[in-house]
């Protein structure tokens, strides 16, 4: 039995918020009376927060920012989009969402499949263009974001290279490399031109799953190559090599794709993961093998579930489960959708549904995923750490902010209530969590008066 010992030098008047999302929507990102730091009872399960230990920085939390997700807000009238923007965008009064995933081309949420270069044999990619579908629907809106949150992080993939670049089995055609690299160039650049710049990359969404539309298969042999000897040199030779490489961008049940491709690239910043397939405990597994940064960017819920498991479950794996295997994102799928789950391509999802479902001018509504984002993002901004964090019997992850302010997001899945008492590193609260039930609480500490096992708080020791 591990037993932990605070010492508490002094004890400041302080209180702490409570926001709770219930499984029966009892609750939904709800506010709660303040609790007093101190007002403690020791029974049941316990958390203890040690901010002497830090991990990942924090880039941010969101959404996939489908071209179908801009066409069906972009249908609403226009007071009804900026309200939309707002609450998702706002990082002061809204979601506050901080990273959005966008398609580089068409995502099987969009109304059709294109790219950028539609001109079979064009090598020199005199073609290119970002005319078409992304420039009518999705970057108008993605820029209105950028004004609401000029903070706002850009991650691109491409569901697949132009069709004519790919050779008869789905792969990228061995000829076609240095064109595909110069393809991601062209589009870094316009996209810093048209505003839009891109923070970061991953060659390829799901790069085994040959199942969408559209979809290009490529082996962790062809997207080392591919990384190596193409896309990493024409990014630095082209003053682009600020763009982080992420690797992989696929499931849990793979983890030694990114190992191989992340230990034999010096341009790959990290990787990607999906949860279709596999344990989120391949996030600590990857980053125990290769140093190298962390980033969970998907997961959908669908159509055939239900609000109470799906959203547990979310909250269980996609977020407490890949902040504590040191990633920096934490991004489910699909922004917004129509009521039959569309746009989408004749291959694409049919299930999948938006974090929002937006009827026209009749309004929106919000889905689960809103919830799962919402009960971090809302409370957790980018450049955040995690810190020590250790429970007796419920999922728990802590973030602390430079300004000493705390986010601890806790679960309980249980069918009833859970009282639960907080060590914070020199003072406790006590809470019983409702079931079946995520509650995050925020507080701030006095970093002048407020001391833990001797050492003034914020006084961290290195990141790992």
């Amino acid at each position: 039995m591990t037993v932990f010992l605070v010492v508490c030098y002094c004890i400041m008047a302080q209180t702490v918020t409570p926001w709770i999302s219930s499984g029966d929507q009892s609750y939904l990102l709800s506010r709660q009376k303040d609790i007093n730091m101190g007002d403690t009872y020791y029974t049941g399960s316990w958390v203890v927060i040690d901010p002497n230990v830090s991990y990942q920085s924090i880039d941010g939390f969101g959404y996939t920012f489908t071209e179908g997700s801009a066409e069906v807000i972009a249908q609403m009238p226009q007071k009804q989009q900026e309200a939309l923007l707002h609450e998702i965008f706002n990082p002061h009064n809204g979601l506050g969402v901080s990273v959005v995933r966008i398609g580089i081309g068409a995502t099987d949420l969009s109304s059709h499949s294109y790219s950028y270069d539609d001109s079979p044999g064009d090598f020199l990619l005199e073609h290119f263009s970002l005319d078409g579908p992304d420039s009518k629907w999705l970057f108008p809106l993605l820029k209105r974001a950028k004004a609401i949150n000029p903070e706002l992080k850009i991650l691109a993939t491409p569901w697949s290279a132009p069709s004519w670049m790919k050779d008869s089995s789905g792969h990228l055609a061995p000829d076609c490399y240095d064109v595909y690299a110069a393809y991601f160039v062209k589009y870094l650049k316009a996209m810093q031109d048209y505003g839009l710049p891109i923070w970061a990359l991953t060659p390829q969404n799901e790069p085994g799953n040959r199942h969408n539309d559209p979809s290009m298969l490529m082996t962790a042999q062809e997207q080392l190559k591919f990384i190596n000897k193409h896309l990493g040199p024409a990014l630095s030779k082209n003053g682009l090599s600020k763009v982080r490489i992420i690797a992989f961008d696929h499931n849990c049940d793979n983890k030694e794709y990114p190992i191989y491709v992340s230990k034999n690239s010096q341009y790959v910043d990290g990787a990607a993961f999906h949860l279709y397939g596999g344990d989120i405990s391949a996030l600590n597994d990857y980053r125990n093998a290769t140093g190298k940064n962390v980033y969970f960017t998907e997961q959908y819920t669908g159509s055939d579930g239900n609000f109470h498991d799906d959203f547990l479950w979310h909250i269980k794996n996609v977020v407490i489960g890949s902040l504590s295997g040191w990633s920096r994102t934490v991004l489910e799928w699909n922004l917004a959708a129509d009521p039959e789950h569309g746009p989408h391509t004749p291959g694409g999802c049919t299930t999948c549904v938006g974090a929002l479902t937006v009827d026209g001018e009749s309004g929106y509504w919000r889905n689960t995923s809103y919830y799962v984002i919402g009960q971090i993002s809302r409370f957790v901004r980018p450049g955040a750490k995690r810190i020590g964090c250790f429970s007796s019997s419920i999922p728990a992850v802590c973030m602390r902010h430079e300004d000493g302010s705390y986010a601890l997001i806790m679960l309980n899945e249980s069918k009833l209530p859970k009282h639960t008492t907080v060590n914070t590193g020199g003072n406790a609260f006590s809470y019983t969590l409702p079931p079946s039930s995520a509650v995050t609480f925020c507080w701030k500490e006095d970093l002048n008066a407020l001391k833990y096992e001797g050492k003034p708080l914020g006084h961290n020791t290195p990141s790992h």
